[in-house]
């Protein structure tokens, strides 16, 4: 107290001051309504406007009249606001001196200063703009009328402000930064409106034009062909053993595709007898280089009115093959249809919790299924984008039955080969990395 004392001391209340703390408190209603008004109407939804629109009312009016002109909005906001609080700032510092006396200068700046900034924070900034973020519709139809009205008010200001600002803009001092893919990837991150569905798909929109063709290529090793010297039994049979509608012809090897064999241009032929030259059927084969952005080879599947491309590398040999399905795959997820049969697992979990993953399986899912960091493999896997052949970057040999490596404390044993590739993997965690 004595310390107290030796700062301030406090006067006597008079009753003339109950007026000057109804005004205060009216006034901090009003900054609160301001505030308030700024977050609930830019914060509606697109569901809420809708709604708005289609229920005709006198509010309802002013809340689509006032959001017409946003710019004006935003003036007669900011000038009803700072006109209301340079009220309240100088009515509190009247009570404060009416109500105490200071011994010291810096200590009644620093009082005033914290006690007036406190009430104009809590209770005219924060509380409202809290309340109108959660409930932005019926905060709106509480302040549409009234801010019509005031738009009326200040409309000489408001104007004054807004052409003022405009040519600022206009002259290029006022420039809006460029947003980086990451900053909007973080933004999906941390926004809460949109379903997982939602989220994955605008993920993937925003994602596509860095995604290369090789990243989501079907392998080499994964394309159904048909040799160009096979008579139509054998060729009959590739189709409906496949089920595809598109089928990469070849003569002698993978790196000399001849053609693209449409299942629709043989079904007029699918009676014929096994010498039926079908080789005559082909269509033009189109390719596309592995390092190629897939938004650049969707615009070339859409002029060139194709659906599939053989993927090269630099010297013409085939790497892969991709598809206007695996395009729009990136953006929508995964397509099916009544044709596709379920995708089984690439790994199976054995009792002693170790896993037998296929060789081609991919490192990304093998990530997901031991919970580990993405990327954790990154230091290791070269070039390889699957388990076999990461395995092939770390021992530069082809595999052999038996063969054991230890990466980042997950041990990799190939139990079986297919040629040269490890066709099955075991892949456990180290005891002590349990």
């Amino acid at each position: 107290m004595g310390t107290l004392g030796a700062i301030l001391t406090f006067k006597a209340f008079e009753a003339g001051l109950i007026g000057n703390i109804i005004l205060i408190v009216l006034l901090l209603l009003y900054s609160a309504l301001m505030s308030g008004s700024e977050t609930a109407l830019f914060s509606l939804s697109p569901a809420q406007l809708d709604k708005i629109r289609r229920h005709e009312s006198p509010v309802n009016s002013a809340i689509l009249k006032l959001l017409s002109a946003q710019d004006k909005l935003l003036a007669t906001i900011l000038i009803a606001n700072n006109l209301i609080n340079i009220l309240v700032i100088s009515l509190c510092s009247n009570l404060i001196d009416a109500l105490v006396e200071f011994n010291s200068m810096g200590w009644e700046f620093a009082i005033k200063t914290v006690a007036v900034t406190f009430v104009l924070l809590l209770f005219g900034e924060i509380m409202p703009k809290v309340y109108a973020s959660y409930n932005p519709h019926g905060f709106a139809n509480i302040v549409a009328l009234p801010l019509q009205a005031l738009n009326r008010l200040f409309k000489p200001l408001t104007f004054l402000l807004v052409k003022y600002s405009d040519a600022i803009q206009n002259r290029g001092i006022v420039q809006p930064e460029n947003i980086s893919m990451e900053e909007i990837e973080n933004a999906l991150e941390i926004t809460e409106n949109p379903s997982e569905t939602e989220k994955e798909m605008l993920s993937g929109i925003v994602q596509f034009a860095s995604t290369e063709v090789e990243e989501i290529m079907h392998p080499r090793v994964d394309i159904e062909a048909i040799d160009s010297e096979e008579n139509f039994d054998e060729v009959r049979r590739v189709i409906m053993d496949s089920g595809y509608s598109r089928i990469p012809v070849y003569r002698e090897n993978l790196d000399h595709i001849v053609g693209i064999l449409y299942v629709k241009d043989v079904l007029a032929y699918i009676g014929e007898n096994a010498d039926f030259e079908w080789q005559r059927l082909l269509r033009p084969a189109f390719y596309t280089p592995e390092h190629k952005k897939i938004n650049d080879l969707l615009e070339e599947f859409r002029s060139q009115k194709v659906h599939l491309a053989i993927v090269v590398d630099e010297y013409g040999s085939t790497l892969g093959l991709v598809s206007l399905e695996d395009i729009l795959e990136e953006i929508v997820g995964e397509i099916s249809d009544e044709s596709d049969t379920p995708e089984e697992l690439p790994y199976k979990l054995l009792p002693d919790g170790a896993y037998i993953f296929d060789g081609k399986a991919h490192i990304g899912d093998l990530e997901d299924v031991l919970n580990v960091e993405e990327g954790t493999f990154d230091d290791c896997r070269g070039e390889a984008e699957t388990i076999a052949g990461m395995m092939l970057e770390i021992k530069r040999d082809f595999p052999r039955r038996g063969d054991k490596i230890t990466l980042h404390g997950v041990r990799f044993t190939v139990l079986a080969i297919s040629g040269h590739h490890a066709e099955e993997i075991r892949v456990e965690r180290e005891k002590n990395n349990k």
